[in-house]
């Protein structure tokens, strides 16, 4: 992996995390993030914009270089990823600064409530994910005026027209500048418009008994994940048991599992705070209380194996198969070894998975051997005894 950023006379050392599972051929940064500091240096240099400190926003910083670029200004990072801000957090060590440096704050926080003052610059990296995109315009409004200077950064191919045509209907006009090295700044002027917040997604679909409440983030927020759908006809008996719902998404495998074993205790996790926060008010939603539920923002079960290991006896998994805007297996294998540490002797894990992936031989080769519950001509269910 390449971990160090040379750039305009600054040296960076900057790592994903976690470092021990990515490949050699990624970083933590990218054109993008690069275009928009030689931009960010020249305004600053030019003093083009003033009195940045603690009136600095970054949003969906992937691992943290744009906060450590900005690190002088005191800058909030914004993020739906519990990821990336332990990137960030721990990119902040290795570059001898201090966490206080940046103010962290999640997706499910109240943004208004933390800045006493129109912000002076805000950098956002494009997300994936329109609807995310939409939440965050609209929150932008109550936290900044006609003098913020407003740079959005992204591939070519992620400044789409409708990107565009989003950004000019919730702050204002938008200028875009030249392609480099594949990557684009867009410009826009804020003009004053104040909306609230559009309502979360509410789902209602036949493979539940129950509404599916969900966040601007949360994966498949439209209908009922496929790979989810198949697992729902596959989930254990497990009254008066311990279970794990790792990346869960809105909740839906956890919540029909203590619907259908009212008995049992369901630990629901993901590093999404929207998800784990969907997840939170759907189960309340469906059966009225969270007394039978933990929920933990977490990469894979990291937060959770710090406290207690060899302890559930059921695991449910429907694993990602990217980390930020990056196609990768390692954070299914990371579930995968970190199930094995979680569950007790005798314990199972029930997995979703498409077909095309390799993960069959992860699998035999780390609980010696997996059965396949169900499948169709795109998924399957697999079932590994620890």
């Amino acid at each position: 992996m390449n971990t160090v950023l040379n750039l305009l006379d600054r040296k960076l050392y900057l790592e994903r995390y976690p470092v021990k599972h990515q490949h050699k051929s990624l970083q933590a940064w990218d054109a993008a993030d690069e275009y928009a500091m030689k931009y960010l240096d020249e305004l600053i240099s030019n003093d083009e914009i003033k009195a940045l400190e603690g009136r600095t926003l970054v949003l969906n910083d992937d691992f943290g270089a744009l906060s450590i670029w900005l690190h002088e200004y005191k800058p909030y990072s914004l993020s739906d990823s519990w990821v990336s801000h332990k990137s960030a957090k721990v990119n902040l060590k290795h570059n001898e600064l201090s966490i206080d440096d940046v103010t962290f704050v999640t997706s499910t926080d109240e943004l208004s409530t933390l800045v006493n003052q129109p912000l002076k610059l805000v950098v956002l990296k494009l997300p994936r994910s329109m609807a995310y995109l939409q939440h965050q315009l609209i929150q932008l409004q109550q936290v900044i005026d006609s003098d913020t200077t407003i740079i959005a950064c992204g591939k070519v191919k992620s400044v789409t027209s409708s990107v565009i045509k989003l950004f000019e209907k919730h702050l204002g006009p938008v200028k875009t500048s030249l392609a480099q090295k594949k990557a684009r700044l867009m410009f826009c002027q804020y003009q004053g418009l104040k909306e609230s917040l559009p309502d979360p997604t509410l789902i209602e679909d036949s493979a539940v008994s129950f509404k599916l409440l969900n966040l601007a983030n949360v994966f498949s927020r439209e209908q009922v994940d496929v790979g989810a759908r198949l697992l729902l006809k596959q989930l254990p008996d497990c009254n008066q048991q311990q279970v794990i719902d790792l990346g869960c998404g809105n909740g839906i495998l956890g919540i029909q599992t203590l619907l259908n074993n009212p008995e049992a205790h369901l630990t629901f996790v993901d590093e999404s705070y929207m998800a784990v926060e969907s997840a939170r008010q759907n189960l309340m939603n469906a059966q009225g209380h969270t007394d039978n539920a933990s929920f933990v923002v977490s990469n894979c079960l990291d937060e959770v194996l710090m406290k207690q290991r060899s302890f559930a006896d059921h695991i449910l998994c429907n694993p990602p198969f990217h980390q930020q805007n990056v196609i990768t297996d390692h954070i299914a294998y990371q579930m995968f070894n970190d199930s094995k540490k979680a569950l007790k002797p005798g314990g199972q894990v029930r997995i979703v998975a498409n077909r095309h992936l390799d993960y069959p031989h992860k699998l035999n080769r780390l609980f010696d051997g997996h059965d396949v519950l169900a499948s169709n001509s795109k998924f399957s269910v697999m079932a590994c005894i620890n």
